[in-house]
């Protein structure tokens, strides 16, 4: 301590030295002022001032002030990463979720909410999903803290196909937490796409080879034994017409059924009223059902009944399910169509036929595509066995079902259900 004292007077000596030339002009201002005719203690009071300033000037500061005494402040806790996953996934239009290493639901973005709906924080992820897959997958993950993905299927509402990821969020040790992304890939339009070509090239190469053998067969003999044969070219004109515009119904529904599976898991948003559907329907069918000798009969409320669709897909619904009533229920020469509302808010639009009905084995298959219950019967009224396929689509995208009640000798009843 004596030793430091020692050193520390030296060095104040050796920095009151340094400033000689500040003390020097100390000394020539007190000297020019006692030669200016300054009392000669005034002359000595100023130098004394003067070198006790450079002295002050020089010396260090008092330790306590020089060096302060560093104070480490307590860190602050390291911030929550929660609330910025949650905002940068609202941006993405992919459906996440949010986990806990116990698998339990944290947080959900935007589409996870327009997909799944609102999921309550804190249930396990096994209170939505029971796949042993997915809850197998997000066990594994949370063991090792590596990703891991697989594909599911949805039914309901309805068919859809995602590929689940689950990954860790790599989040700062300090804050005694860790997340996990639970994400949901939509692949339901590659499927379906898939699936679509491998059925279109089935079923149109089996539904078209009818008509293109006639269209061959007929050509063949209008170029061979009936060259010469007008009334018979004139026969064989009008079959190969009736092939082809079959053949081009048939090409119709099938894009037609293609086009409503690509957007069958949107719902639609707009509200219109059935009752004008139902009778716009009734006057366009009017010239068939005339033709056929048919009776199309509407009992209508007067209230006004609105549901959630779009029209051009309705007004193919009605339109189907009455041509059909009016086709194969025409031995009862009436056909009853019917809107109801009942009291637990169900909207319901019922087509009645009194013809000869469907036997039961077959009620279920009827939604098919290409199913009939009698093929020749179908074909001679220009069916493509389609039609119901396309309702059964249509009624999907808008939430709703077709209720079919058919009995022998009775008729059969096909009723829309809101």
């Amino acid at each position: 301590m004596q030793e430091d004292r020692g050193d520390g007077w030296r060095k104040d000596l050796r920095r009151l030295l340094s400033a000689w030339v500040y003390i020097l002009a100390a000394a020539v201002l007190s000297v020019s002022a006692w030669a200016t005719g300054a009392a000669t203690g005034y002359a000595i009071l100023l130098f004394v001032l003067l070198f006790l300033l450079v002295v002050f000037r020089q010396l260090p500061e008092d330790d306590t002030s020089a060096a302060p005494t560093l104070t480490v402040a307590d860190p602050d806790p390291p911030a929550d990463p929660l609330p910025l996953i949650l905002a940068s996934l609202d941006g993405l239009d992919m459906p996440i979720f949010v986990l806990s290493p116990e698998a339990e639901l944290i947080a959900q973005n935007q589409a996870a909410h327009k997909v799944f709906g609102e999921l309550a924080v804190g249930l396990h992820v096994s209170t939505r999903w029971r796949s042993p897959g997915i809850l197998d997958m997000i066990r594994e993950t949370i063991e090792t803290s590596q990703p891991n993905q697989i594909e599911h299927s949805e039914r309901h509402p309805s068919e859809r196909v995602y590929v689940v990821r689950v990954a860790p969020i790599d989040a700062d040790e300090a804050a005694g937490a860790s997340y996990f992304l639970l994400s949901f890939r939509d692949i339901s339009e590659l499927r379906r796409l898939d699936r679509m070509r491998s059925d279109f090239v089935a079923n149109a190469s089996h539904e078209l080879r009818t008509p293109l053998a006639s269209l061959r067969g007929f050509i063949e003999t209008m170029q061979g034994p009936a060259r010469d044969d007008a009334k018979a070219k004139d026969r064989f004109l009008a079959i190969m017409l009736d092939q082809a515009n079959r053949m081009s119904r048939l090409v119709d529904d099938l894009l037609s059924l293609s086009r409503l599976e690509l957007k069958a898991h949107v719902a639609p948003e707009q509200r219109v009223e059935l009752a004008p559907i139902l009778g716009h329907v009734r006057d366009s069918l009017a010239p068939l059902a005339a033709e056929l000798g048919v009776e199309i009969r509407l009992d209508l409320p007067e209230e006004k009944i609105e549901v959630l669709g779009e029209r051009d897909e309705l007004v193919e619904v009605f339109e189907n399910l009455i041509e059909n009533a009016c086709k194969y229920g025409q031995d009862g020469e009436v056909v009853e169509v019917a809107l109801r509302r009942d009291a637990g808010g169900a909207t319901e639009v019922s087509v009645r036929d009194h013809g000869p009905g469907i036997p039961a084995e077959h009620v279920p298959r009827l939604t098919e595509r290409f199913y009939r219950v009698n093929v020749e019967d179908s074909r001679s009224k220009k069916g493509t066995g389609l039609g119901l396929a396309i309702v059964k689509h249509i009624l999907t995208r808008h939430r709703a079902r077709l209720v079919v009640k058919s009995e022998l000798g009775s008729g059969s009843v096909f009723t829309v259900r809101f």
